[in-house]
């Protein structure tokens, strides 16, 4: 059984030690059994431990490794009871952390807070192959970017409050609470649709409002809208969008309130972020961590974060 804690400063304590966060992870990682991130050798009678080290070979491929290889925290020169404390923050506060403000508590500086957090978003992704949402539905879609009002003249792209140089997201909340959200490319029918049918199991309730590159679903989906144009927000037997409207409500305060800015080159990972605490929201704020020191899977080299 995994060790839980319920505060920052138990967490803190239940690691008072390197070795203690290292093994912590190992018995995470590891527990499926011992696998080789170098080979995929998965017979852990093959597979020993160095003595005196933490450092691990593999008498398949003859390679030695660390617990650390093949994670996010790869190549990292941060102790991993420093990593642990970015999680509880990442993890547990609703509207995020800025990379400053990790950066002062952490007494890093803000390149490395910056890239420790985009390493957790990483991994904080939402996996392909998760089963489609199903049951009702609501959909919406928003426009993210700042503020024309704000912007100096020469960059301000248009007078009113649409979309133009913006980042559309797309979110998609099911009845069950699942939320799946992230970055799209335009809000034409064809990018629309093709979102849906790789979230949501054909046969469900869809819930929109009266957008036009819905128009169709209902070959698939039993398709119910909301005119919000006309003041309607919950139609006559109940269905609306307001789970979906909570969402970016959500997102839009870590935005202006947190970080005041995020690079239309990254906002699918500040999404998959807000998204990864929701669908968690009901475990404890210990579990949240294990949750995902469970899916570290996959180096992200800082020369491709940045690519």
């Amino acid at each position: 059984m995994f060790m839980t804690f319920k505060t920052l400063p138990e967490m803190l304590a239940a690691f008072p030690t390197e070795q203690s966060a290292i093994d912590h992870l190992t018995a995470i990682r590891w527990a499926n059994g011992k696998f080789c991130p170098q080979c995929g050798n998965a017979d852990g009678s093959k597979i020993g431990t160095l003595k005196g080290t933490n450092f691990h070979k593999c008498y398949a491929c003859r390679k030695r490794f660390s617990i650390k290889v093949g994670t996010i925290f790869q190549d990292t020169k941060l102790p991993l009871r420093t990593w642990y404390a970015a999680i509880w923050m990442i993890t547990n506060h609703p509207k995020g952390i800025a990379s400053t403000t990790l950066a002062s508590d952490l007494g890093i500086t803000q390149k490395s807070a910056w890239f420790v957090l985009h390493r957790l978003r990483h991994a904080a992704r939402t996996d392909s192959f998760n089963a489609p949402l199903s049951g009702e539905v609501a959909v919406d879609e928003t426009a993210i970017g700042g503020l024309e009002k704000n912007k100096h003249a020469s960059k301000k792209k248009h007078a009113g409050r649409g979309s133009v140089g913006k980042t559309i997201v797309m979110g998609l909340v099911a009845k069950n609470g699942e939320v799946r959200a992230g970055v799209i490319e335009g809000v034409d029918g064809r990018t629309l649709h093709g979102v849906i049918r790789a979230h949501v199991m054909p046969g469900s309730t869809v819930v929109t409002d009266q957008h036009r590159g819905y128009r169709g679903l209902s070959a698939a989906y039993v398709h119910r809208t909301v005119n919000h144009g006309a003041g309607e927000y919950v139609d006559r037997e109940g269905f609306s969008t307001n789970s979906v409207e909570s969402l970016w409500a959500l997102f839009k305060r870590q935005y202006h309130g947190t970080h005041h800015w995020m690079s239309p080159k990254h906002l699918d990972r500040y999404v998959t972020e807000v998204c990864y605490r929701l669908n968690r929201r009901d475990l404890s704020r210990g579990e949240r961590v294990n949750s995902l020191l469970a899916q570290i899977e996959g180096p992200m080299p800082y020369k491709v974060l940045i690519a």
